[in-house]
């Protein structure tokens, strides 16, 4: 599946209703945006269960302020709508491999068990 663009309008739908999204934030002028974009379009190509989303940081600075970013290239990956993973720097061919691996191998349902934890925890102060 080919990379699609993200943007303020299509973010919500796209992350909701998917349930891996892997998000790369960048920009044209970024050196190392650009080394990583075919590593990230190859991924893409093999894993067609998988939404690789592209935010251009400078087309999309609400987007980019939302998540905080700081530094480019920024990958995000968001399985079931939480958050598992957010990182500046571009990824060799095999780590990405291996954080897919990851993310696809993470028991959901104990993150929701941690989270309800938490929010717990939070709430009594």
């Amino acid at each position: 599946m080919p990379t699609i663009e993200l943007t303020r309008e299509n973010f919500e739908d796209t992350v909701t209703g998917s349930e891996i999204v892997l998000i790369d934030f960048w920009a044209e002028w970024c050196g190392p945006c650009r080394m990583f974009g075919p590593v990230y379009e190859r991924a893409a190509a093999h894993h067609p269960d998988i939404v690789f989303g592209k935010v251009d940081t400078e087309a999309q600075p609400e987007l980019a302020g939302a998540f905080q970013i700081s530094s480019i290239p920024t990958l995000m990956a968001v399985r079931d709508r939480t958050v598992l993973y957010a990182q500046p720097g571009a990824l060799p061919p095999q780590a990405l491999e291996e954080l897919i691996t990851r993310i696809r191998s993470v028991d959901m349902d104990d993150v929701r068990r941690q989270v309800g934890r938490t929010a717990e925890r939070a709430r009594r102060g």
